[in-house]
Formats: structure tokens, sequence, C-alpha cells
């Protein structure tokens, strides 16, 4: 453990304890010697002003004084350190597109704060990776328009253009909230020319604008009856419950994955999987049931196996068999 990590752990060590901490112990948990230990001490006590005092059975911090002093600036652990270089590359990735330049500001404040931290050392920051997945094109100006209403509360107005019709309409809608699913960014309203819950896809809004107008604000246990239940981002309420069983192969990794808040999972007897799952729309669980291929059957009910299987035969009809 390297001083700047003594230091932070000595602090929080000792700010959370009530009574006096034996020397002994604090060398044990930090690792190092008795020399280390009280030079340590010192420049805790006489360089960070900490309210340090010390007794027959070891070092504590004044409980009078302690809820007002914290460590200057602002200190990370190795740990937190690590988490804060993973989050520094997820704000890289998203500030190309949807955040843009105004996360380019917070961008640089980290990059300011792991360069003071690293003392001379170099991040490795291409050990890590992110990968988007089916991401779309965003309008930044759009995005923001709609982040801002969101917060504010206040009505929207914009052009839209529905990706199953490929219908332009424009809607006037009381923002909720904002939904981050699969890469994209998604808006769940409250419609009012149809006076019904919507989620629209941010990427699909043209000419957004605000309104002076406040938003209506609908509760969170409605949003989550209508916009949750069903399964992925299609909206309204779970009607059916699907069955699907997938190979003993394909069981282990399926029976780790999230498809649903109310799903249920059990290994059959043969060493298959048995997977249920609500749903209003099937287009999205059909997606992801066929992306499984020959490992993933649907058993109930009967027309989603039937669109299933339908899809099949087209696909296989495309490769002339």
């Amino acid at each position: 453990m390297d001083r700047y990590d003594r230091i932070f752990a000595l602090h929080k060590r000792l700010k959370l304890s009530r009574y006096p901490v034996s020397v002994s112990t604090l060398m044990e948990e930090l690792g190092c010697s008795r020399a280390t230990l009280y030079r340590d001490l010192e420049f805790l006590r006489d360089v960070l002003q900490a309210p340090l005092l010390s007794a027959e059975t070891g070092v504590f911090y004044d409980r009078l004084q302690i809820d007002q002093f914290e460590l200057p600036g602002l200190w990370f652990s190795s740990d937190e350190l690590h988490a804060l270089l993973a989050t520094h590359e997820l704000l890289n990735r998203s500030g190309a597109d949807v955040l843009g330049s105004a996360l380019e500001p917070l961008r640089k404040r980290i990059d300011s704060l792991l360069a003071d931290q690293a003392k001379g050392r170099r991040w490795p920051v291409e050990r890590i990776r992110v990968i988007g997945s089916y991401t779309r094109t965003r309008d930044e100006a759009a995005f923001r328009q709609v982040a801002g209403a969101v917060l504010a509360r206040k009505r929207l107005r914009f052009d839209y253009t529905a990706r199953s019709t490929d219908q332009l309409t424009t809607r006037t809608v009381s923002p909720q909230r904002l939904t981050h699913y699969r890469d994209n960014w998604y808006l769940d309203a409250y419609d009012h020319e149809r006076d019904a819950l919507r989620s629209f896809s941010v990427d699909r809004m043209r000419h957004v604008r605000s309104l002076d107008e406040d938003a209506h604000d609908v509760s969170e246990q409605e949003l989550n009856e209508q916009l949750t239940e069903g399964y992925g981002i299609f909206s309204g309420k779970a009607r059916h419950t699907a069955t699907i069983v997938f190979s003993a192969e394909a069981a282990r990794w399926v029976a780790e994955e999230h498809w649903h808040s109310k799903q249920e999972g059990r290994f059959l007897p043969d060493g298959r999987y048995e997977l249920k799952v609500p749903y209003s729309n099937p287009r999205e669980l059909l997606m992801d049931v066929l992306r499984y291929g020959a490992d993933a059957e649907i058993t109930a009910p009967v027309p989603l196996r039937e669109s299933a299987r339908m899809s099949l035969q087209l696909a296989l009809a495309r490769y002339g068999g």
C-alpha cells in the first residue's frame, strides 16, 4: 500500500472508530512499520490539520471536531480511482455522440484529477475497452432538449417517425423519464393527443422544442405498470407469459441472464432450462429467442410458437430451403 492509500485508509479507520485504535492494530491493518505509521500520523495531524489525538491505548479523532473535518480536495482509494478510470472511458464513449460538448469540461476535469493522482505514472486506459452494440446515431441538440425538459418538468413538442410504420407525426408530450436501453436512449412520456403513456426513441425525434407549459406528472407506480411490465422497450401491461426451453448446452448461460424483472426459470431433469417471461408485444422477445437458434424452443403460448416457426421458415426460404 503506498502512502496515498495509507493516509486515506488511516483517515477512514479513525473516522469510523468511536474508541482509540492501537498502534499495533493500525500497523497490521495498513501493512507498514511503526516509523512509517508515525510519519503518516504526523502528516495527517500537522499538514492536513486532522483533529488527531492520542492516548495510552492508541490514537483517535476528536469527536467534537470530526464532523467539520474532511480530507482536502477529492481523495480516492486505489479501487475507487480504478473505478473512476473505467467511468472516464465510458464518458469518452458517451461524449462522442449523445452528450458531446456538454461532457467535455467534465472529461477534462477527470483527466486532470487522474494526472494529479498518477504522480508521473501512466494509466493504461487501453486496458479498458467499451464496445457498444446496435448503437444508433443521435442528434445531440435533440437529446439536450429532451433531457432538459425531463429535468425541468416542461412539455415537449417534436416530429416523430415511428420505426414500425415509418409515418411522420407531431407529438405533444409530458416527459416522465429518460431510459437507456441496449445502448440507445428512449423517452417515457405521457402523449396528450392519445391520452396514454408511450416510449419514444430519441434518435427518431426531429425539431424538438420545449414548451412553457408544465408537464403532467404520472406516478412511478403507473409508469412501471404501463411501461415496465411488458417485455423490452414495448409499452403496455403484460398480457401473456412465454415459456421457452433451452438446450442443456445453452442452459448454463441462460440461467444467469436477466430477461425480465418477473421472469421464472428452472432446470429440467434432463439438464435443459425452462424460462417463463411476461410480455405484451412479442417482437423483441422473438428476436431474443431466435438469436439462440436451435438451442431454444418456444413451447407456449401457441400463437408465439407459431410466429417463431413462421419466422424460421421464411428465413430458411431465403436460403433456398
